[in-house]
């Protein structure tokens, strides 16, 4: 027996699209990917359209949901794009686009992995909850290589002024991450139950209490978390000044008058002790200086010492100070100096999250190539190894030096340490008026309700900041503006959860991820085998 398939011809009924139509059919859903990752980047500072992030993420879930492997990869490179390009165009301020694009390609990649890892758990019962993990997943391989990670852009970071913050108190950066992405996929998944009940006129109700779940679970666990969010003092109080002295100019060349930027922070300082002394401003209990505050070091330079020491005996209390120490062999160090009125330094903190490509050159003679811009660092940074808290007039500090505030441990560690307060000593100046510094200023806001401790961010030319343990800025300055800030904060001493749970609930939405991805993987080799 045999059977005859006869082709069926189109009919006016079913009009074959025209090349043109189909064209732009193909293009709808890369669209869509560029579109959700442009959403993405609307969502960070200095914007506070935070729930832009929500119809960005359930975009996204509509360009990934049931895609094949090549496409979910694909898009998700498409997405990275639209988020990265404009979020990180600050790195090429000075350099030129060459870095910035190679550095966008490269952190596009993960996105890339994220979308695959997506597309494949979309397969799965309560897909929303599984793919949430999926890039949480994707962010913390991001945060750790290579050469140590680059978590900029992580989208908890884009929340300091929204409505899911307090869920950083319960678990950090990931839980917060995990809630907002969670929340938009959610959105994505109760418009498509919507649209197959219209087609259908069939409610199925595992899938909508699924849908239901992963919209409403995000908004009721911000709501329960809001006890944990508080700016009472558990410690009293401490009146602490940052100082910022500003810059001779921006741009990588800003320290090339290294004496006039340690001229300017100690003079900053002088007129704040003599405004402390004519009452126009409360006395500070200790004073924040920027990194780089001084480059010369104070260790090998007597004069840049005479400096310190004299403008540090005018205020009159201990003050910490940026610098860069400069052995006669190894590494230079990025070190935060403790620094006595009376018996000068007395203890140090060595930045332990050194910066690749800024601090240090891996691949010096590869990455040559590309930029001849790397020679500007002439002499490699290295790494701390020590937890940084100053007792500064008996309140502990603890130092978090500029790049490192992206870093969950680096802000986790101190305070685990005993740290009532955080200190951000930071220096912006090579990124001139870029995003840079408000992103940078909204990580300070996320980890202050992170650790339920008040931040200070002291930086050379800008955004100085004073931050309540809530997230709230109380002041601030202006870009390349001499000006120092006093104000008393509040000082508290208890562990939220996610201070005492550290780096497990990232593991947990990890191990979720890869559960979920594992499950999708033995599906596929049974039904293989089945066939």
């Amino acid at each position: 027996m045999s059977a005859t398939i006869t082709p069926v011809e189109p009919t006016a009924s079913a009009p074959v699209p025209s090349g043109g139509r189909r064209l732009l059919r193909r293009l709808v859903r890369p669209g869509g990917a560029v579109l959700s990752g442009v959403l993405l980047y609307a969502s960070f500072p200095p914007r506070t359209l935070w729930w832009l992030a929500l119809p960005g993420f359930a975009l996204l879930a509509w360009s990934l949901y049931g895609r094949r492997l090549r496409a979910g990869f694909g898009l998700g490179y498409l997405a990275g794009l639209g988020f990265l390009l404009p979020l990180l165009v600050w790195t090429g301020e000075e350099v030129g686009p060459v870095p910035w694009l190679g550095l966008v390609l490269f952190e596009a990649l993960f996105v890339a992995l994220t979308g695959l890892g997506i597309a494949v758990v979309s397969r799965l019962p309560a897909w929303p909850v599984w793919a949430a993990a999926v890039w949480i997943l994707g962010e913390a391989a991001r945060a750790r290589v290579p050469f140590g990670g680059f978590p900029w852009g992580k989208i908890a970071f884009g929340q300091a002024d929204g409505f899911f913050l307090p869920l950083a108190a319960v678990g950090g950066t990931p839980v917060l991450g995990f809630a907002v992405v969670l929340c938009g996929f959610g959105l994505y998944e109760a418009v498509r139950q919507a649209v197959a009940y219209r087609e259908t006129r069939k409610v199925p109700r595992a899938a909508v209490a699924v849908a239901a779940a992963t919209v409403l679970a995000p908004v009721a666990a911000a709501f329960a978390a809001l006890p944990l969010v508080s700016d009472a003092a558990e410690n009293g109080t401490a009146t602490v000044a940052a100082i910022q002295g500003n810059v001779p100019r921006a741009g990588l060349d800003f320290n090339a008058q290294r004496r006039a930027v340690l001229d300017n922070h100690a003079r900053v300082t002088e007129q704040l002790a003599a405004d402390v002394r004519a009452g126009k401003e409360p006395r500070p209990d200790f004073v924040l200086w920027p990194e780089n505050s001084s480059d010369l070091d104070p260790y090998r330079n007597p004069d840049a010492r005479l400096v310190i020491d004299e403008a540090v005996k005018a205020i009159g209390v201990p003050t910490v100070i940026g610098t860069v120490l400069s052995p006669d062999t190894g590494k230079l160090r990025n070190t935060m100096i403790q620094w006595d009125p009376e018996r000068g330094p007395v203890n140090t903190y060595d930045k332990r999250h050194v910066q690749p490509f800024g601090e240090y050159i891996p691949m010096r003679s590869f990455v040559r190539l590309f930029s001849s811009d790397v020679d500007r660092v002439q002499r490699d940074f290295g790494p701390g190894h020590k937890v940084g808290v100053f007792d500064l007039a008996g309140t502990r500090v603890g130092m978090v030096t500029c790049f490192e505030a992206a870093f969950d441990g680096a802000v986790r560690d101190p305070v685990a340490a005993g740290a009532e307060l955080i200190a951000v000593p930071s220096n912006n100046a090579t990124f001139d008026r870029s995003e840079m510094t408000y992103q940078q200023l909204a990580m300070s806001r996320v980890r202050a309700v992170e650790h339920s401790r008040a931040v200070v961010v002291s930086a050379t030319s800008g955004v100085s900041a004073i931050i309540r343990p809530d997230g709230t800025v109380v002041e601030r300055t202006t870009w390349f503006t001499p000006a120092a800030l006093v104000d008393k904060v509040a000082l508290r001493t208890s562990l939220t959860p996610a201070t005492r749970l550290g780096a497990l609930p990232e593991w947990l939405l990890m191990t979720v991820a890869a559960a979920g991805l594992g499950w999708v993987t033995v599906r596929s080799v049974r039904a293989r085998r089945g066939a």
